[in-house]
């Protein structure tokens, strides 16, 4: 099956350079076309959200590695998102559509294979998608609990600490908030998008300088760049095994960039714009995450305390290190908590990009046919935004986040999905392309040239990798309580993705399906 070519923009840059691609792809221009290459960039690097990740899972490396993982975890796994974002950056520019992953796959896979590839990464990426938004919003409902815990004297001074059905209250308040504030017009959400990576960027800034400058005792420079945390009291002994695990954190922060193509049918000459928002947005998040990184930890000089349960924050690493730090200058830790405040800001900004980024993939995942009650998830209204998709989102988004009230285990194995199922979709059609499309792809305006194949089979290998390594246990030994169940969740979602295909989507689902006359 041949590719078309791409319609360049005529002489006098009337044409932009998406839409016609848009229309060449089979599709009618529903959305409104409104985003910049900053807008574009903004939703993805205000889903990356360094703060959020960073903050949520620094206990993570704190226990696994400590400093060690901390800094250098995150830069190799920067630089193989790097290598993963550049291989989706050059699929993108050749594709800019909303439904980005899937409709990949379709056309890498070829006519025979097209169904099947985009049914398997369709469900991984919306999945995948919507775990994440879980995740995001759970974990800010759970700092405002750490907020509200410190306000009220903090752990040890009789605080209060919320029962996990008030925090699942707070965790639904939140996702409303986010589906209304995502059922405004694409101008709004355009604006809140840039304001959002400003508050990252600044955030980052003022929290690594401001932290440790108040903080009346400091690490030293060894500590924070040769300190090798071992002392995990979950019988983890191997050093490479315990950096391994430390990764995590580094991994789950560097997700969400996929933003950039489900927005590109919004973002103006997409083909050229949407690559440049997923490289930029993981460049910059490698950069400031590692600032916050190193300025965080030049205030750390007990890891034990900090990860003890009994501490004021109640374990949470990051939120004793602010509260402490002021306390001990000022005498009460009132700074701390303004400081977790510009935290929780940047988290709630995280997740409304990603409630964003959630609609645009159902919106395109059913224009083609693909969802149950497709032509109710695919309708938008007079302001072009696809609202039932942003709602569906939102009320799923709960759902899943209702697991935590029955089991603590069974909601970690569901936002496991975040990360592993989501970068699992992203390989998925980069994997055709360095296969079954190596001879046949037509690269876009932006493109790896020679080195596409080479690129794309790193980042097929380390995803590979990853999936694997974030498999493994996690504690020993190993119980009903310490079991990871991240390959049960995934392998579960694989089962269901499968068979659904084999019992039921096999007969009507064709893949992506154009809307226009050719």
């Amino acid at each position: 099956m041949g590719l078309p070519t791409h319609t360049a923009q005529n002489g006098n840059g009337s044409v932009d350079t998406g839409n016609a691609r848009l229309k060449e792809l089979g599709y009618k221009q529903e959305l409104k076309r409104d985003l910049s290459v900053f807008s574009n960039f903004a939703f993805s690097f205000s889903i990356i959200s360094v703060l959020t990740g960073i903050t949520t899972l620094y206990n993570t490396g704190l226990n696994f590695g400590g400093p060690v993982s901390l800094q250098y975890g995150w830069f190799i796994a920067g630089g193989f998102t790097m290598i993963v974002g550049l291989s989706m950056a050059e699929i993108c520019s050749s594709y800019p559509t909303s439904g980005g992953l899937y409709y990949w796959s379709a056309k890498l896979a070829g006519p025979n294979w097209a169904p099947f590839a985009s049914w398997i990464t369709g469900w991984f990426n919306i999945v995948g998608q919507w775990a994440v938004t879980t995740s995001i919003d759970f974990s800010l409902a759970g700092l405002i609990q750490v907020i509200i815990l410190l306000s009220t004297g903090g752990k040890n001074g009789g605080g209060y600490e919320a029962s996990k059905y008030v925090v699942i209250a707070i965790h639904g308040g939140i996702l409303l908030l986010h589906a209304a504030l995502n059922s405004l017009p694409i101008s709004v959400l355009s604006f809140f998008g840039q304001l959002a990576a400003a508050w990252n960027l600044v955030g980052v800034l003022v929290l690594m300088i401001l932290i440790p400058l108040v903080a009346t005792e400091r690490a030293s420079a060894k500590f924070v760049f040769t300190h090798f945390n071992t002392d995990n009291e979950d019988g983890i002994n191997s050093k490479a095994y315990i950096f391994v695990l430390g990764l995590l954190m580094s991994q789950y922060t560097l997700t969400g960039y996929d933003a950039s193509a489900h927005m590109t049918e919004e973002t103006k000459n997409a083909d050229m714009n949407g690559p440049k928002g997923i490289i930029s947005a993981i460049g910059i998040s490698v950069i400031f995450g590692w600032l916050y990184i190193l300025g965080i930890t030049f205030a750390v000089t007990n890891i034990s305390s900090l990860l003890s349960d009994d501490n004021d924050a109640g374990g949470y690493a990051i939120a004793e290190i602010f509260y402490q730090a002021f306390k001990g200058r000022y005498g009460n830790g009132v700074g701390g908590i303004i400081c977790l405040g510009v935290v929780a800001v940047a988290i709630f900004f995280c997740g409304m990009s990603s409630v964003t980024s959630n609609s645009r993939m159902v919106y395109a995942f059913s224009r083609d046919g693909a969802m149950p009650l497709s032509s109710l998830w695919h309708k938008v209204n007079n302001q072009e935004v696809p609202m039932n998709a942003v709602w569906l989102s939102a009320i799923i988004s709960f759902c899943m986040a209702l697991t935590y009230l029955g089991s603590e285990v069974a909601f970690q194995a569901m936002v496991s999905i975040a990360t592993i199922g989501l970068y699992i979709a992203y390989a998925l059609p980069i994997f055709f392309r360095v296969t079954l499309a190596r001879k046949s792809f037509i690269p876009g305006p932006f493109n790896l040239g020679r080195y596409g194949v080479l690129v794309g089979w790193i980042a097929v290998l380390w995803v590979a990798t990853i999936s694997i390594l974030f498999s493994l246990p996690v504690a020993y030994p190993i119980t009903n309580e310490t079991l990871n169940y991240t390959p049960v969740a995934v392998g579960g979602l694989l089962i269901i993705t499968i068979s659904s295909w084999i019992l039921w989507a096999r007969h009507w689902f064709k893949g992506p399906v154009t809307n226009v006359e050719s």
